[in-house]
């Protein structure tokens, strides 16, 4: 550049932009594992077994907590205050049955008195070349050293055979859980979707996009009656249970993400006996809707 005021604002511009792309490397969306469903062709005997907890999945890169699409947790500085400088996995978590709760707090800017009730349970390190075994032991060394109450290890246990397996699940359930997640303890962490991390329910679940809202009759005429949805397999059903008198007052929005369970499906793939569980504010819808679709 010639002109020595037009370089001076360029390079003036440039030390203003530097830090936007900074930090939109630093909020990139983590690459994770991903569970299969559990399945009886395994040996139980090689696998940990956790509490599949009712919370919101997170990842600490050692500087942020951060959502599984890269969007950055507003927690307070000292939440994450004694927190490693490693990569951690887990999940934000208050109590069985508090996900509403929960994910209220964690989309909030500014809930600094709902943090207090929050914990971020581990269960994995993303980074870490490690077996999950040694893995395991590196996190709960790390989670003590921290010093931090609001850092815990989810509790791993070992079970001898899929009866055992069932008999704990059912107990799991009986006491308001979700369900299990077993990870392979010689498997390194990939991130991908294999038999090394598995999740056992009684039933399934899965998540589908809001389409639009039908009008409800009888006891719920003037409210939302239900949804009509469409999943991943571009499947279109109804879900009509599942809803607080709340929620079918103020129903997910058009175009949000819900997460639905089922139990099976029939010859056309629709999920039988579908019905709500929550909104996923974590999860972004995977199509952009016209008006065609509507």
């Amino acid at each position: 550049m010639k002109n020595p005021s037009l370089k001076a604002v360029f390079i003036f511009l440039l030390i203003l932009i530097a830090p936007l792309f900074s930090s939109a490397s630093e909020v990139s969306k983590p690459q994770i594992q991903l569970a299969n469903l559990y399945h009886k062709n395994i040996n139980i005997q090689n696998y940990f077994v956790s509490e599949k907890l009712d919370g919101v999945r997170a990842y600490w890169n050692g500087e942020k907590l951060i959502s599984r699409e890269g969007n950055i947790y507003n927690a307070p500085k000292w939440f994450i205050k004694n927190f490693p400088n490693a990569h951690l996995e887990g999940e934000l978590w208050i109590a069985r049955g508090e996900f509403e709760q929960l994910s209220g707090i964690v989309r909030r800017d500014r809930d600094e008195a709902g943090w207090e009730n929050i914990h971020f349970m581990l269960f994995d390190m993303p980074k870490s070349k490690e077996i999950f075994e040694k893995r395991l032991e590196e996190m709960k060394i790390l989670a003590t050293k921290s010093n931090s109450k609001y850092l815990q290890v989810i509790e791993q246990k070992r079970f001898s055979s899929h009866e055992e397996l069932t008999k704990h699940l059912n107990e799991i359930v009986k006491n308001g859980g979700e369900g299990l997640m077993l990870h392979r303890s010689t498997a390194l962490y990939e991130a991908a979707r294999n038999d090394d991390l598995l999740k056992l329910k009684t039933f399934e679940d899965d998540e589908a996009i809001v389409i639009s809202h039908i009008q409800g009759k009888g006891k719920y005429e003037g409210v939302m009656g239900a949804l009509l949805v469409e999943n991943r397999d571009k499947v279109r059903f109804k879900i009509g249970g599942g809803f607080s008198d709340i929620e079918r007052k103020s129903p997910p929005q058009i175009g949000s993400v819900i997460t639905y369970k089922f139990f099976g499906k029939t010859k056309n793939n629709t999920p039988r006996f579908a019905s709500f569980m929550r909104i996923r504010h974590d999860m972004k819808p995977w199509i952009k809707l016209t008006e065609a679709d509507l």
